[in-house]
């Protein structure tokens, strides 16, 4: 051990006895609950009928799980539609052979295109309010979800950084590696946390929450900003930079779309007030 580094090993979950409890489905599920507290304070100080947070809670819920994970096997692995098409939602593979592997995989970007949808439908069947409302105030818990999320694969081991060459950075033991590698991970998560307190702030004492679109603009910005900077320090998860010269990855080049809309959106926001 090293005076700048540290070897990271955990246990794969906590051990219940009849079952093993993953830290990366805790991390969701603390997340979930966390985003369902948060929007019940929202709700409660807009006035918003309360019963209409449940449907909200499940319409993110499927919305994150199945965006997020046709967004990775879309963007990073297309393969297994033809290869292993049952690995696409289930939490196993059948080739080369029959394999658990829990809800791995999933990209931020799919994510965040299921959530979009995911709201529109919501706001049209239950909610009824303009649209921009409601993305001006979910995002809010899923910025702090995004926290836990990228914990839960440092916990994982896994969307790993480059090695740092140094002393400095985490030995990832699990990986039979035994030389530091940058905490890419810890280095999201810490963004995001500057993220959630930025846009609470914002929504809560200051009167922009009344410009439509303004913090979901400020959000696009802040949240995909922190990513594009922190995939310098990650290791390649494939996708299809190869193919643009490596100039970014992947996961920069799918940011960049989020970034412009968010400064549109922030550009025009004092157009679209709301009482």
């Amino acid at each position: 051990m090293h005076y700048l580094s540290f070897t990271w090993n955990p246990s794969e979950g906590l051990d219940l006895g009849f079952y093993t409890l993953h830290y990366y489905s805790l991390m969701f599920v603390i997340s979930f609950v966390l985003g369902w507290f948060i929007m019940k304070v929202i709700y409660k100080r807009e006035g918003i009928p309360l019963e209409k947070l449940d449907s909200l809670f499940i319409y993110m819920v499927l919305a994150i799980l199945i965006g997020a994970r046709l967004g990775h096997v879309i963007f990073y692995q297309s393969e297994l539609f033809l290869e292993d098409p049952l690995s696409v939602f289930l939490p196993f593979e059948t080739v080369p052979e029959f394999k658990f592997t829990g809800f791995r995989g999933l990209a931020s970007h799919g994510a965040a295109i299921g959530v979009i949808i995911a709201m529109l439908m919501y706001n049209k069947k239950v909610l009824k309010k303009p649209i921009l409302w409601i993305f001006d105030r979910i995002i809010i818990p899923v910025a702090a979800g995004a926290i836990f999320v990228r914990f839960g694969n440092f916990l994982n081991s896994e969307i790993i950084g480059h090695p740092t060459g140094t002393d400095y950075g985490v030995v990832f033991e699990k990986l039979g590696e035994d030389f530091p590698r940058h905490p890419a991970q810890l280095y999201e998560a810490f963004g995001y946390i500057i993220v959630f307190i930025i846009l609470w702030y914002v929504y809560w004492k200051t009167e922009k929450r009344k410009q439509l679109g303004y913090i979901f603009g400020l959000f696009l910005i802040l949240l995909w900003t922190v990513r594009f900077i922190a995939e310098f320090f990650k290791t390649s998860q494939g996708g299809f930079e190869d193919s643009l010269g490596n100039i970014l990855s992947t996961g920069q080049w799918l940011s960049i779309p989020f970034i412009i809309a968010g400064v549109y959106l922030m550009m025009t926001s004092s157009k679209k007030m709301t009482a």
